[in-house]
């Protein structure tokens, strides 16, 4: 069935307006909780576990989900702002029957989304967001007082979440010696992502750790990585680290101020399991993913595949051939022998490893990858407008392919989050791919 509501990472959109709204919400929570019920096992009550980052609005939206969830006899456990990952290492520690994460992830404060995992702590799979979409369209009645749901808040969700990321950083490591710049987006991880390094041994100078409801993401973070990369430069620190909103993204910065995206980690992540004498078998990127990564791994032996756009679906091909490791370049990291979903601090936990374990800068450690120029650039589209049957732009697109044949690639894909096309071209030369990115945009109507 076609999605009228979720995206490639739940739903999304500006608060207030369709479809952020209370009411809404509210009815996304009883559609949800009716279906979660519906797969339950007999005589057991659903319950739900819920997190948020740091967005003002964040607080309306959770009333709304606590209330449609609990007047159709499911129970909540409330856990405030945490990292996306918690929610989801959260309810699968915790037996619950699924968790929900109120977050627009790297979007700016007037956004909000809904996102969910199933009880396995894993993105809830397509045929249940679609069964809660038919579920929306009817009637989900508020239970009698006596099957009402009940909440309750979790008190100790920040130092259960803190241990867990501990304990996926390799015993014989320490961080003793090591100067950090962690820079917490003043989001979900404002007060879980410095604990962990410092419990680790680490010198943590933070950035971004106050939140005020409106500053999410603004001018820092994993969209903004040239404010860690001068914190690390003016603190002389050993490595800086970008979470976004939610602390699902990574960036990093080394000594020097070098930005690192997640192609490049994702191979230091790679050479430092086969400097361990560990089996690579293969790595799934996406159609975002940098060719240079793909050509270097090719040269190691080992297997790579491409996945649509969305971290959700690099998942799925890792689960599908039974791999462990893959991303994204804007960040989002798989390592699914640590957890089961992208974890901005346990990737960079694993970062940190990698680097102590080779014996090597993180420099070093990328030598072999040659990257690509990229040049992406994002267009906002008028309300309506279909840029795929648009035939000016179509053989705009065509053109710049037969252009970019044997040197380069294009990639035009509209956001799964917001109403943009993303046009990204990959070339031997950056003047040409921006070049070529230009002719594309120049053929896009302007929104009035």
């Amino acid at each position: 069935m076609s999605r009228q509501y979720f995206g490639t990472d739940g739903i999304r959109g500006t608060v207030g307006q369709s479809p952020m709204t209370p009411d809404f919400i509210l009815r996304l929570g009883q559609a949800a909780g009716t279906v979660l019920a519906r797969h339950e096992a007999s005589g057991r009550r659903p319950s739900v576990l819920i997190g948020k980052d740091t967005r003002v609005s964040g607080y309306l939206l959770e009333s709304c989900l606590e209330a449609g969830f609990t007047s159709v006899g499911v129970d909540v456990v409330l856990v405030g702002p945490m990292p996306t990952a918690a929610i989801a290492y959260l309810t699968r520690t915790l037996n619950m029957s699924a968790g929900v994460v109120i977050s627009a992830s790297h979007n700016p404060y007037p956004d909000n989304g809904i996102k969910f995992f199933s009880a396995q702590g894993t993105k809830l799979p397509d045929e249940w967001e679609e069964e809660i979409e038919a579920q929306l369209a009817q009637d989900a009645p508020c239970k009698s007082s006596m099957e009402l749901g009940k909440a309750r808040r979790l008190s100790d969700a920040a130092g259960r979440y803190i241990e867990f990321c501990k304990s996926t950083f390799p015993r014989h490591l320490k961080l003793r010696g090591l100067k950090l710049v962690v820079d917490c987006a003043n989001g979900a991880a404002y007060h879980i992502a410095p604990s962990v390094f410092r419990e680790l041994g680490a010198q943590v100078v933070v950035l971004a750790d106050k939140p005020d409801g409106l500053n999410i993401n603004e001018g820092v973070g994993a969209t903004h990585p040239e404010t860690v990369a001068k914190a690390v430069v003016e603190h002389n620190a050993d490595y800086g680290f970008a979470l976004d909103g939610d602390a699902d993204r990574l960036i990093c910065v080394d000594r020097s101020g070098r930005i690192y995206n997640g192609d490049e980690l994702l191979f230091a992540l790679v050479q430092a399991r086969l400097n361990a004498g560990l089996t690579v078998p293969g790595v799934v990127g996406t159609l975002m993913t940098n060719m240079g990564l793909e050509l270097a791994l090719g040269k190691l032996d080992i297997a790579f595949e491409r996945a649509k756009v969305g971290d959700r679906y690099v998942f799925e091909k890792l689960n599908e051939r039974g791999w462990q490791l893959g991303g994204e370049s804007s960040g989002h990291l798989l390592v699914l022998d640590c957890h089961s979903t992208g974890d901005g601090i346990v990737s960079a936990l694993q970062v940190l490893s990698a680097i102590q374990g080779c014996g090597q800068t993180l420099a070093d450690i990328l030598k072999p990858v040659g990257m690509m120029p990229q040049v992406l650039k994002n267009a906002r589209l008028p309300a309506g407008y279909d840029w795929s049957s648009d035939n000016a732009v179509q053989a705009m697109c065509e053109e710049v392919q037969a252009s970019l044949k044997g040197r380069g690639r294009l990639l035009v894909r509209p956001s799964g989050t917001e109403p943009v096309l993303r046009v990204m071209v990959e070339a031997v030369d950056a003047d040409l791919a921006n070049a070529m990115v230009d002719r594309i945009l120049a053929k896009l109507p302007v929104p009035q």
